[in-house]
């Protein structure tokens, strides 16, 4: 190997680990198939327009929305592998990346680790494919707000249209029906002081939440197959 290739490997690497450093992202490519995939990684809390805690490990959608862009538009890409254990965050943030991903062309797969609770929720069912592990755990409850409301009656009126939109987007993406969805939602019975309800890996598959039970290596192999099949396609 010559000088020249050794210093492109190196900084072909260097770029890769600033990739993931800043923004949690690398494009995979070094498989049989020559695939090239792009993996995302939704960790921590989902930062909105308000800037969080230095201390808070945070997703910040204002890097995730013009990556999305960029592989949608890209031909150097052919599918998106997305990572998710996040406890949630940013309502409307969180929206927009779930949209982003679910009127994508290119082929995804998400997988659940740890955790996919309140905003992750959408945004692990945006996904052509859905998996979770058996560990991991999905909260589901209503819409929540901080901070003094003034009119009270129109301040609940847009939370209940914001979480409609979030029943409707879910049932829309997933086996989960709308109805279900908002019965899990309102349990009083699973929570301490609070409603909702927390699904571990193989309840959020039983209650048509999730596609499937599995792992790293099961969300490579249908993220392979639907890249083949949208490779037909065309």
């Amino acid at each position: 190997m010559s000088e020249t290739e050794k210093k492109q490997i190196s900084e072909k690497e260097e770029t890769q680990n600033e990739q993931i450093r800043e923004m949690g992202q690398i494009l995979l490519e070094e498989n049989k198939q020559n695939y090239r995939i792009h993996l995302l990684s939704i960790i921590g809390e989902v930062e909105g327009h308000e800037v969080l805690s230095a201390n808070s490990k945070t997703t910040k959608y204002e890097h995730v929305l013009p990556k999305l862009a960029e592989i949608e538009n890209s031909s150097e890409v052919d599918g998106v592998l997305i990572l998710l254990n996040t406890v949630g965050g940013d309502v409307e943030a969180g929206l927009a990346i779930a949209e982003m991903v679910a009127s994508m062309s290119k082929p995804s797969v998400s997988l659940v680790l740890g955790g996919g609770h309140s905003i992750g929720v959408p945004m692990a069912v945006s996904a052509d494919y859905s998996y979770i592990v058996p560990s991991a755990t999905m909260m589901i409850h209503p819409v929540r707000s901080n901070g003094m409301f003034i009119g009270v009656m129109q301040s609940y009126k847009n939370i209940e249209k914001i979480q409609e939109r979030i029943t409707e987007f879910v049932a829309s993406h997933s086996n989960m029906g709308k109805n279900r969805m908002e019965e899990l939602m309102l349990d009083t019975t699973q929570l301490v002081k609070d409603v909702g309800t927390m699904l571990d890996g193989k309840e959020a598959v039983k209650e048509g939440l999730i596609d499937e039970v599995g792992g790293i290596s099961q969300a490579f192999y249908k993220l392979y197959e639907l890249i083949e099949k949208s490779l037909e396609i065309k």
